[in-house]
């Protein structure tokens, strides 16, 4: 396969991936929002824009964080290059190029969401339509990610795409928890409280967890239970356990492809012996915003050194 398809397969699911949590990010704080005063949904909608690395092109573009200003400017703003709606004409823009290398029914599927929502992103979002909006990115991402699974040879095409798929879910898992867990606990001392069981409702919803944590720890929400399901627990597909095993999987089928180990092989190894026998004590004892830098660097790095090893930009 040429290096400028595998990319383009792996960047259309990173951005598939990526429009799908920015808009599972956005529901939890609309949700929230919607149960607070003027000031924690002003909050609220801080902590979106600052999850997304967005303080400094927002507040250039709007004086507050009302959520009218901020969902657009995150879902549409012309100020604001990674928007949602740039992210869906990537990933179309990606899916083309990589054309022949996808099924049918995948590009019907991406075809078909990018003509349902431009139209919809392309004028104000208001407040009687965002969740539904939201609703429809989530609906369309799911239904991507389905025609492929169902439709696409298990080549290293399927590789290429998975990996950026997990690369990405795994990177935007660990800036939801460690931007949340900072402003929700800066003090170790409230390790294991319950300072706002709604906003940790909040970090489960915004990984799609709420439904399975509640599920396997009979409703009982609290810090160091989230963050070890969050981080460890390898039976939930949003964990960074879970995204981590993954993408050594398909690291190492691709390895076997083509015959021979990169550094994004070596890499991913390297990273399992580090965190792959870590409790959530050790990580709590360590620092959690420690072990999320560190993961986020590892994660950035894999991305970088699988680019070099498949020749992307050749």
């Amino acid at each position: 396969m040429l290096g400028r398809t595998a990319n383009s397969l792996f960047w259309m699911f990173r951005y598939l991936e990526r429009a799908e949590n920015t808009a599972r990010l956005l529901e939890a704080a609309l949700r929230m929002a919607l149960t607070r005063d003027v000031v924690s949904a002003e909050a609220e909608w801080r902590s979106v824009i600052a999850t997304l690395g967005l303080q400094e092109p927002y507040e250039a573009a709007h004086e507050g964080y009302d959520g009218l200003s901020v969902w657009n400017f995150v879902l549409r703003g012309a100020s604001n290059p990674g928007n949602v709606r740039m992210m869906l004409a990537a990933a179309r823009a990606n899916a083309r190029a990589a054309r022949i290398n996808i099924s049918s029914d995948v590009w019907e599927a991406v075809n078909a969401s990018w003509i349902r929502l431009d139209p919809l992103l392309a004028r104000p979002v208001g407040q009687g339509a965002v969740g539904a909006l939201l609703a429809a990115i989530r609906e369309a991402c799911t239904q991507v990610h389905g025609a492929f699974d169902g439709s696409i040879l298990r080549d290293e095409g399927f590789h290429f795409a998975r990996a950026g798929t997990f690369i990405e879910r795994a990177d935007s898992t660990a800036r939801i928890l460690d931007m949340k867990y900072f402003l929700l606990l800066p003090s170790l001392a409230h390790v294991g409280s319950s300072l706002d069981t709604g906003q940790w409702e909040q970090v489960l919803r915004s990984v799609a967890g709420a439904r399975a944590y509640a599920w396997l720890n009979a409703g009982q929400i609290e810090a160091r239970g989230i963050v070890e399901f969050v981080v460890l627990d390898e039976r939930f597909p949003r964990s960074l356990a879970f995204c981590r095993k993954a993408l050594r999987a398909t690291l190492d089928a691709l390895a076997r492809m083509h015959g021979a180990e990169g550094r994004s092989t070596a890499l991913i190894h390297a990273a399992d012996e580090r965190f792959g026998a870590l409790s959530v004590d050790q990580i709590f004892e360590g620092g959690l915003h420690e072990f999320l830098l560190e993961f986020l660097a590892r994660n950035a790095a894999i991305a970088h050194a699988i680019a070099e090893d498949y020749r992307f930009h050749a």
